[in-house]
């Protein structure tokens, strides 16, 4: 599975974020959409974390959920 599959079920992932990321609130996530560039600028703005970290984080998680 790739990402262009997170953004068209988005609905299904949205609970698998959550789960990762659980200071993200709901209107956070559902501004993300799917889109893995506004997931790592939330999760970095959010847990006050580097680019690179927010980037790392999020190809750890698809990694684990997109197999």
């Amino acid at each position: 599975m790739n990402w262009n599959q997170v953004e068209g079920n988005w609905k299904i992932f949205k609970g698998k974020v959550k789960e990762q990321w659980g200071d993200l609130t709901d209107d956070e996530i559902d501004e993300i959409d799917g889109r893995r560039d506004q997931l790592v600028g939330r999760i970095q703005k959010r847990y006050g974390i580097a680019q690179e970290e927010a980037e790392r984080q999020v190809e750890d998680w698809s990694r684990s959920n997109l197999n």
